[in-house]
Order: C-alpha cells, then structure tokens, then sequence
C-alpha cells in the first residue's frame, strides 16, 4: 500500500475508534453506575487525547521518538493556533471565569514543567530529552491535575440539587446493554491502536519519501490529524453556543498531552529533543502564554485575535516544514 494511503488509512480508523472509545466507554462507566463527574473527568477528557497517546506510545515503543516529540509538542501548538483560532474567526468566544482563573494557569504550568525537565543542558552536561524520571513527575503532576479537577467539580455539583436530580433520572434510563456496550469498547480500542500503528508507519515512509525529518512529520501531518477530535468538537460546540466547552476542551487536552501522553512515553522510552526543538518548544511557550491576556481581555476571544493566533499557526507549520532537515 501506497505510504500516504498508509497515513490516511491510519488517521481515519484512529479517529474512529477514538470516538467508538469514547461513546462505549461513557454508556458502560454509566451501566456499572459510575457518577458522570468520574467519567467526565476520565474518560472523556482521556477520549480526546486518546489519539496523541495511541500514536505516541507506539512511536516510543518502536524507537520513533522524533515522531512522540513532534506529535505533543505540535498537537498542543495546532489546539491553540489552528482550533482556537479557527473556532473564534468562526465565532466569538465567550470566556468562563473558571477557564481564566484555574484551566488556563494548569495549562501553563504544566507547558512550564514539560521545558524545565527537557531542559537538562542548562543544569547539567547532557543533551536535552525528557527521560524515565522526567515521565514519572509528569503523570505525578497528572495525577494532581486529575484530583484538583475532581475536588472542583465535586464541590459544585454539590450546589446543584437540579443536577442530581437529573443524573439520578438519567440513571433509570438505561437503554444500552452490558455485553454490547463491552464489545464497542474492545472494538474502539482495536481501533485506535491498529490506527496508530499505520499513523505512525504510514509518517515514517512519508518523511523518508520526501526528505522530511520524523520530527516535522510529527509536528504537523500527525499533529493536525490526531488533532480533529478537538477540532471537530470545539467548532461543533462554537457553532451550538457552548463556547466555554469549546474552549475548555482545547486547554484541556493540551494538560492531558503534556502531562499523560508524554509522562507515558517517556517512561518507555526517553524522548530526545530533536534538531530545532528547542524552538518547537519556545513557540509552543508562546501560544500558550499568549492564550491568557487574549481569554482575559474583555472575557471573549473575537474574530481578529482569532485571526491572528491562526496566521501565527499557518506561519509557524510553513516555516518548520521548509527549514532543512
């Protein structure tokens, strides 16, 4: 099979079974009675990043680790400056308190720490990598990040009567059956791991095709592709009027891709900082800081910041991709 039919093939069953995962696994977590707020903060928010961490831990586990770096690094840099900006030229985004005063700064930290622990040439003499150690502070910080999301949310169902109400009704209607509900989940989950198996075989021959380094396959073919789950919800929601949805997901799985996707990798494999990543990992500073005094200004994100955090993307990909291997 063709190399670039290999990648397209890869992508769609991944994206597939991302969202045969996704749906399966919410209407079994609630068969077996687990609250919403468990699975909204489990496997939904691991749903959209499912992708990133299928395509990444096959990477590591088959030595491609310029196509792990590439794919965080580029997944998170494309949900600022491509999702975001895309979705607010569509329409204006309306910023939630909550997403200004905790989401974004997690985000932000958690950008802070990932550049702290590749950094090792400015506190030792060694080449730049997030290694084995480094992956394990990593899902420690997601682990926090995990109870701190559940304690907030907690707290605000528990003010909320009406919510109960309607989760104990949403309860009595359960419509999907166990053993159907299993299959799908085992079905999606073959799905995404046969896809990035092909996402990441299909990349390699590509970037041997054309003379282009793992790394940039990663930053941008791979990134942009296992970024459409996020792209297709956020717009989605744009266009619905739930704008703090769409913004949430975005900040969201931008802390999921840092924290557990490449915490994971690296526990398998430590994960080089490639030729030229230094900078992927500057800019990728720069559209997540920028994304704070744009969320704050007047609470919203209008069509021109819009505009300008995707020209800044479209820059950003044409640039990477014609800088020599």
């Amino acid at each position: 099979m063709n190399s670039a039919l290999i990648l397209i093939a890869g992508l769609a069953v991944l994206l597939v079974g991302a969202e045969v995962l996704v749906r399966a696994a919410s209407s079994l977590a609630r068969e077996l009675g687990v609250p919403p707020l468990v699975i909204g903060l489990t496997v939904l928010a691991f749903g959209t990043s499912a992708p990133e961490l299928a395509v990444a831990i096959s990477a590591a586990c088959t030595g491609k680790t310029g196509i792990t770096f590439g794919n965080v690094v580029g997944s998170n840099i494309a949900n600022v400056g491509l999702i975001i900006g895309l979705t607010a030229a569509i329409r204006t985004l309306k910023v939630d308190r909550s997403i200004v005063i905790q989401e974004i700064p997690l985000m932000l930290v958690a950008t802070a720490l990932t550049i702290l622990l590749a950094s090792d040439s400015l506190f030792r003499r060694a080449p730049d990598a997030i290694n084995r150690l480094d992956g394990i502070l990593l899902l420690v910080g997601f682990a926090a990040f995990l109870c701190l999301g559940a304690r907030s949310v907690s707290k605000s169902r528990q003010k909320d009567s009406s919510a109960r109400r309607a989760t104990r009704e949403h309860e009595k209607r359960r419509s999907i059956h166990w053993v159907l509900t299993s299959s799908l989940v085992v079905l999606g989950l073959t799905g995404v791991l046969l896809g990035s198996h092909w996402t990441v075989a299909g990349a390699t021959r590509v970037a041997q095709a054309v003379g282009l380094s793992q790394t940039v396959i990663g930053l941008t073919i791979v990134a942009l592709g296992t970024s459409l789950p996020e792209l297709t919800t956020s717009l989605m929601a744009a266009m619905r009027g739930h704008c703090d949805l769409a913004l949430g997901n975005v900040v969201g799985s931008n802390v999921f891709n840092l924290l557990l996707v490449l915490g994971v990798s690296a526990t398998i494999r430590t994960v080089p900082v490639p030729d030229g990543g230094r900078i992927d990992l500057l800019l990728l500073a720069l559209f997540s800081v920028i994304l704070l005094p744009l969320a704050v200004s007047q609470r919203k994100l209008v069509r021109t910041e819009g505009l300008v955090l995707l020209f800044g993307y479209v820059t950003y990909v044409l640039w990477r991709v014609l800088q020599p291997s």
